[in-house]
């Protein structure tokens, strides 16, 4: 797939883009099947895009050969129904190879996370991103979190790079994000993308869309796809009384929730996984499994966003 056919797809998502959780078997080896049947499902139920081997599918746990294996899986299960972007990262010479990995497995992007521990200047950020971008022909978007942080004008940069197509945001400094999409849209007219990648970006979207930032990662969709959806559809039509309903009910309990715990961006949502019937085993080292009162918590943060819906249909 060519850049511009994966920036279009992104563009208008029809649904919410899915960051899948990778499956661990009870020896802690990968378990395909498991993964591929958590991958089916979230296509059936309406992702417009499968981001796999990314933060929530554990991208740092995995060996080169599980991930390799982990995208082929991702990409056999879409079918092409939807595009698989594929997360790549530490230092430049194995971010290239995870790149190169992704591509041989069938991958239509790259997510780009941030280089592994170092906190560079914005030139060398640049170097390592258009080294990434020019070693497959996938298109790339770049991943702004922790030490990969970017002042307006290497955005620009980055924007002008052949075969770097977008920003995700896990920072969350709004002051930072509209003059970056300020100086892109003065400077590279077209039509790069921009996504929303805090940990449970629907609790903060009403702010990003407001800086013309509309596309969001769901970690939610993983295990509770019918309240990830209900909300995505509420936004895009407007229907803000929906969106209201779904933060205070939901949102925010599960959000305070995952603040109670290093990690639980991940392991919480690997707990719902399962909450909801499907066993993807635990997290590796070095994250941790929540307690016992904080899954009890989660289960009914759940119940209570499920009875949101249904009262919902209720009342239509």
């Amino acid at each position: 797939m060519t850049p511009a056919p994966l920036a279009a797809r992104l563009r208008v998502p029809s649904g919410p883009l899915f960051f899948p959780v990778t499956a661990f078997g009870p020896d802690g080896s990968v378990d395909l099947d498991t993964y591929r049947a958590h991958v089916r499902a979230g296509v059936e139920a309406g992702a417009a895009a499968v981001f796999a081997c990314c933060g929530t599918g554990e991208f740092h746990a995995l060996s080169p050969e599980e991930f390799e294996a982990c995208v082929r899986a991702a990409v056999a299960e879409t079918g092409g129904r939807v595009p698989v972007v594929a997360g790549a990262g530490y230092g430049t010479a194995l971010a290239v190879r995870y790149a190169r990995l992704a591509h041989d497995a069938g991958a239509d992007g790259l997510l780009a996370m941030p280089p592994y521990l170092v906190v560079a200047g914005q030139e060398g950020l640049l170097r390592h991103y258009r080294e990434i971008a020019a070693a497959t022909p996938l298109p790339v978007i770049v991943y702004q979190r922790d030490n990969a942080v970017f002042t307006p004008e290497t955005v620009v940069g980055l924007a002008r790079t052949e075969g770097v197509v977008g920003l995700k945001d896990g920072l969350g400094d709004l002051d930072l994000m509209q003059r970056i999409v300020s100086a892109v849209r003065t400077e590279v007219p077209g039509d790069f993308l921009y996504f929303n990648g805090l940990p449970t970006a629907e609790q903060t979207q009403l702010a990003y869309d407001a800086i013309g930032v509309t596309l969001y990662s769901s970690a939610v969709f993983c295990f509770a796809p019918e309240i990830a959806l209900a909300f995505h559809r509420a936004l895009t039509t407007g229907d803000r009384a929906t969106v209201h309903r779904l933060l205070d009910g939901f949102y925010r309990p599960f959000v305070e929730l995952r603040a109670r715990g290093r990690g639980y961006a991940v392991s919480l949502v690997k707990a719902g996984v399962r909450l909801r019937g499907l066993d993807v085993g635990e997290v590796r080292p070095p994250l941790n499994e929540p307690g016992e009162d904080h899954l009890k918590q989660l289960a009914q943060v759940i119940e209570r966003g499920y009875a949101l819906l249904a009262r919902d249909t209720t009342e239509d």
